[in-house]
């Protein structure tokens, strides 16, 4: 059986687009008057990011950061390495991050200690998906999209070792 066969989808566009304006408005009323930085996990957030900003209306400044746990596998290795760091300065800034999936928590965890050592006036977390079920660490997720299962997700961004970011839905790979 060929890896298309395998794909279900979990969330079509349509909903994913739902969630995405429920986001922005939540954001947008907390956000209007602050100028925040959202900051972006690459690889895996830049499609819902790209969508997230174009339906916010109020001054932002986006950065990216590139953390690293996972590898070519599908479990994380427990290590988060920088691999790319911020270019901007966030002291006294609002800061928002914007995550695709918040799964064992580690890679969140240590990217909010991180910012909070450089003394953001407040820092916050959006997530596309949640995966509770295999938490590690506590995170606390301020903007949710949706609460997803234990499966192996793909797809608006989510990959399987560099392969599906461009699939429109979020689908899992069955077993």
């Amino acid at each position: 059986m060929d890896s298309e066969s395998r794909l279900r989808t979990l969330f079509p566009r349509a909903e994913i687009g739902a969630a995405i304006s429920r986001l922005a408005e939540e954001i947008t009323r907390d956000y209007q008057d602050k100028r925040p930085v959202l900051i972006g996990i690459l690889k895996g957030v830049f499609v819902f990011m790209a969508d997230l900003v174009r339906q916010l209306d109020f001054p932002l400044e986006v950065e990216f950061v590139r953390l690293s746990s996972y590898g070519s596998g599908r479990e994380t290795s427990g290590t988060v390495d920088v691999v790319q760091g911020l270019s901007c300065p966030i002291k006294a800034r609002h800061v928002l991050v914007v995550e695709d999936i918040v799964d064992t928590g580690i890679t969140v965890a240590f990217l909010m200690d991180y910012l909070e050592k450089q003394e953001p006036a407040s820092r916050r977390l959006c997530a596309l998906a949640d995966k509770p079920s295999r938490r590690r660490v506590p995170v606390n997720i301020d903007y949710l999209g949706f609460t997803v299962p234990n499966k192996f997700l793909v797809g608006y961004g989510l990959d399987c070792d560099e392969q599906y970011r461009n699939l429109p839905d979020i689908s899992f790979l069955e077993d």
